[in-house]
């Protein structure tokens, strides 16, 4: 198999042949921009087939969403992505962004004026947090000087200066969509990076949130803050293949690499499939836990410090409804839930009313999605689907009061789908690219790194692509959950 020597020496200007490791969507993006630069590229795949936790299915004749279902449009990298490929004709902002907060057994609109469920003011939060709760906004100002350090905790620091209320009815159930995870283990810096550095500027918080507000409305920005595609977001990564096929590139699915070693002087040597490949360069773009296996033997240190990046599993139910039964549902494009109240799911997407193509594929279907699972947990990811069925039908009812038999249901499980970033996340990450800096043509990307959604993923295999091509990379090129 594959020599173990390690050679000395810079690595090529030009890196040749580039293998990519995994085809989600960072792979995908990094074989892309790889091509783009000139590089003839490679990409491996486990799995059979392409995207990742971007998924495209069908309920009940539509078609759907299985996993993400949107992209942060005021970050350029996804949008421009499926422009790039041939999809700007269909991408699509949400037809309503109308959502809610199902808190105290009540659906309530969502409260403005917040970053990331921080409030800036009291105004708007009555009912949301109790009197108590609201008081203590107001005593914000004259609190002491609250230090982040270098890192904190967002939970631990909010509820400091604001109360566990706010942390507990609007930071979590926010932060809950992005990660799965639990405020109170979050990094104020890698999952909030605005509020992170304004909260430096500021002794207070609720001051440092209206700056930050402050800012936006001078210089608004212009067009949707998310944008959707017509057939799914789940068409991306399939359109970024067709891209990177037409362009000469080569994607194997059905092919885990069980081998990364240093030669020399080729470059590197892969086994995929029982098959060894030779690369002058190579992208892991995989979760961490992959990554660290793979990395071993070449950048030990590397591998440690990934091993150590824990995940969240969670499950999406789709659930499809005669638009008859469905009639008494209430406006907007769906609800968040504080995990403190109780309940089983986490969040509700009123798919067919946030998006036009699914309306317009069967305008007398109604299409909901409820989301399960959050760090830590496991006794609910352990029920079979008809159970996860059930517990969602339980609270879509209780909550909106819809209890008709749906035509259709679907459940698909991420296990290990959302890494989380807890209080020193950033730094890990450094550390991970200034050992694997060390190898010359070897880099790094995904969701693991520089944020989870699909913008930030994409600016990762960028950025990891410019490395090995020698185009410059920017400074900063992500923040957990943009």
């Amino acid at each position: 198999m594959c020599a173990s020597e390690t050679p000395a020496g810079p690595a090529p200007a030009d890196p040749g042949h580039v293998v990519v490791i995994g085809a989600g969507i960072a792979g995908l993006a990094a074989a892309h921009r790889l091509l783009e630069n000139g590089a003839r590229v490679t990409v491996l795949e486990a799995s059979d087939r392409v995207g990742g936790k971007l998924l495209p299915g069908e309920i009940a004749g539509v078609r759907v969403d299985l996993g993400a279902e949107s992209m942060l449009a005021r970050r350029p990298e996804a949008v421009g992505l499926a422009r790039a490929v041939g999809l700007a004709g269909r991408l699509q902002p949400p037809a309503t962004a109308s959502a809610s907060l199902w808190t105290r057994g009540v659906l309530r609109p969502m409260p403005k004026g917040h970053v990331m469920g921080v409030p800036g003011t009291a105004a708007a939060l009555a009912g949301v947090l109790s009197e108590e709760g609201l008081a203590r906004i107001g005593r914000d100002a004259d609190l002491p000087r609250t230090e982040v350090g270098d890192d904190v905790a967002v939970g631990e620091y909010v509820a400091a200066r604001l109360g566990r209320e706010v942390v507990d009815r609007l930071v979590e159930p926010l932060l809950g969509g992005v990660y799965a995870g639990d405020a109170y283990r979050i990094s104020l810096r890698s999952a909030v990076p605005q509020l992170f550095e304004a909260a430096r500027d500021h002794t207070s918080l609720t001051e440092a949130v209206r700056a930050l507000q402050g800012r936006t409305a001078t210089s608004p920005p212009s067009g949707p803050v998310f944008m959707g595609i017509e057939g799914g977001v789940g068409t991306l990564p399939l359109a970024v293949a067709d891209s990177v096929r037409a362009r000469g590139g080569e994607i194997l699915t059905g092919a885990p690499v069980t081998e990364l070693r240093r030669t020399a002087p080729e470059g590197w040597c892969l086994v995929a499939g029982g098959r060894e490949l030779q690369a002058d360069a190579v992208v892991v773009a995989l979760p961490a836990g992959p990554a660290a296996g793979l990395l071993r033997a070449e950048a030990p240190a590397a591998a440690a410090e990934l091993a150590a990046v824990e995940y969240a599993s969670m499950a999406l139910i789709t659930l499809a409804y005669r638009g008859s039964d469905a009639a008494a549902l209430p406006e907007g494009s769906g609800f968040l839930v504080p995990p403190v109240d109780g309940h089983t799911i986490k969040a509700s997407t009123f798919a067919s009313r946030k998006w036009g193509w699914i309306a317009g594929d069967d305008p007398g279907l109604v299409v909901l999605r409820t989301s399960v699972g959050r760090y830590g947990e496991t006794e609910i990811l352990g029920r079979d689907d008809a159970a996860l069925v059930a517990a969602s039908r339980h609270d879509l009812a209780e909550a909106t009061g819809l209890t008709a038999e749906p035509v259709a249901t679907r459940v698909t499980r991420w296990q290990d789908g959302l890494p989380q970033y807890p209080v020193g996340h950033h730094a890990r990450v450094a550390r991970v690219r200034a050992h694997v800096a060390k190898l010359p043509g070897l880099a790094v990307c995904g969701a693991a790194y520089d944020g989870v959604g699909i913008p930030a993923s994409i600016a990762s295999a960028r950025a990891a692509a410019d490395r090995l091509t020698g185009h410059p990379v920017p400074g900063r090129f992500g923040g957990a959950g943009e």
